[in-house]
């Protein structure tokens, strides 16, 4: 198959400008789905459009579909009629024809559902688009092979063959009883060496590793790097056999949900890419900014209060940005780990106590070594401001523990009132400690000097 470079890329949008069917139709033709997406991504509605009608193969038009990001298949699909997406999701597997439909408007869900012309596809569209799209029951699809436990093994064969026709890939065989029950996987292996077998049940692997339709995506990534599987089934709450998970829908997940967690740690509040609008981009950025220019009045504000002993002891000011800085990465840094541990799994909400002590320990290490580094520094460079050099270390001190104890407690927080604990490592954390430092230099700085009179 054809492959993509840029001097490919080049021609296309050339072609594109030019609007030469016959060439544009002929360099896509040996491309991949993915390619050719490539290419749309790059092009504006207009020429995508175009491009996107010249493939000639329908079930290939659908992969480039699935293969699109969603801004811009949201874009392509507003542009096609109901009865054309719907011939569409013929071709689709079940999850991805979901994930497609959930990106219409409400009231275009049912008219493109009533041209599907497979009525069994239709019906489990719907029944999975019942499930919440952050569930394995969102990103599940119904295409998979059962078999019954009590079959031979002539019989599992023969059923296999017949389900196969309708299924582009084969991952695993389920094995359920009459009430639909998985019971278990049966490895095709089993099928070369046992072809004599009486029963399936006898040879299958018991007890397969699955999840439930309600299980958080979160989780089932964690089983699928737990367990190195390709494919995990999902039943219901009473263990039916529902569907299953493949390992690309998870990494799908995995990706867009790291590019979530990053972008909101960033301080930017929505999904956005490069080539999202000038207005799309300003919106998702601004909010973040406004709350970091609150901060910045606030601290302001502060110093106005302590303006006289500034102007007095104008070294004091030189170690307002360490203070502020040092209390920034210090949070981020304890989020961080925090968040980290919630997603892979090996931290949980139970076990919060003990990660609190585990950080309270590194805090105070941690604040011991700072402090002691920049109270040896000002007594070098300022030898006679013996009260500066102690708030300062004295400051730095208090904000490393209190920074660390709130970074780790913010992201738990978050966690147990269900809301995204990547937010904490954003400029939520950073702007807090930086007032809080503030505030904390400011008043052992005013306590020090009344301690400790200044020789200048």
């Amino acid at each position: 198959m054809k492959e993509i470079n840029d001097e490919s890329i080049e021609l296309i949008e050339r072609l594109a400008e030019e609007h030469d069917d016959h060439a544009a139709r002929r360099e896509i033709r040996e491309l991949h789905p993915a390619d050719i997406a490539e290419l749309l991504d790059r092009l504006n509605i207009k020429e995508a459009e175009w491009l996107f009608n010249l493939i000639d193969d329908r079930e290939k038009k659908a992969d480039v579909l699935v293969e699109l990001d969603e801004e811009d298949r949201r874009k392509l699909l507003e542009h096609m009629e109901p009865e054309q997406i719907g011939h569409f999701i013929d071709l689709l597997d079940t999850d991805d024809a979901v994930d497609l439909i959930q990106e219409l408007d409400e009231e275009d869900r049912d008219e493109v559902i009533r041209h599907i012309d497979d009525m069994e596809q239709a019906g489990d569209i719907v029944d999975l688009l019942q499930y919440d799209e952050d569930t394995a029951g969102g990103l599940m699809g119904t295409e998979m092979i059962e078999v019954n436990e009590n079959m031979s093994m002539p019989e599992c064969i023969k059923e296999m063959r017949r389900q196969a026709e309708d299924l582009d890939d084969i991952y695993y065989v389920y094995v359920v009883d009459d009430d639909q029950r998985l019971k278990g996987i049966l490895p095709l292996k089993k099928m070369v060496t046992h072809p004599s077998v009486s029963k399936i049940k006898h040879v299958m692997e018991s007890d397969p590793v699955s999840v439930r339709t309600d299980t958080p995506i979160e989780d089932v990534a964690i089983d699928f790097e737990k367990y190195d599987l390709v494919a995990m089934p999902v039943v219901d709450s009473i263990g039916r056999l529902v569907g299953q998970i493949t390992v690309d829908d998870v990494m799908d997940e995995v990706r867009e949900q790291s590019e979530r967690d990053y972008q909101l740690a960033s301080g930017i509040s929505s999904d956005i890419d490069a080539a999202d609008s000038i207005f799309a981009q300003t919106k998702a950025r601004l909010p973040w900014l406004l709350i970091g220019i609150i901060g910045g009045l606030i601290n302001s504000v502060i110093l106005t209060g302590f303006e006289a002993k500034i102007a007095a002891v104008t070294v004091l000011a030189i170690f307002i940005p360490l203070i502020g800085g040092t209390g920034g990465n210090v949070g981020v840094q304890a989020s961080a780990i925090v968040v980290q541990g919630l997603a892979n799994g090996k931290l949980e909400l139970k076990n919060a106590g003990r990660q609190i002590g585990r950080e309270v320990i590194v805090a105070l290490l941690n604040a011991i070594v700072i402090s002691t580094t920049v109270l040896i520094y000002v007594l070098l460079t300022q030898p006679r401001s013996y009260a500066v050099a102690l708030a300062v270390a004295a400051s730095l001190f208090c904000v490393v523990i209190f920074a660390t104890v709130f970074g780790t407690l913010v992201p738990l927080t978050l966690e147990r009132l269900k809301i995204n604990p990547a937010l904490a490592t954003g400029p939520f954390i950073q702007i807090t400690n930086d007032v809080v430092g503030l505030l904390i230099y400011v008043g052992m700085a005013t306590w020090m000097l009344s301690l400790i009179p200044m020789n200048q």
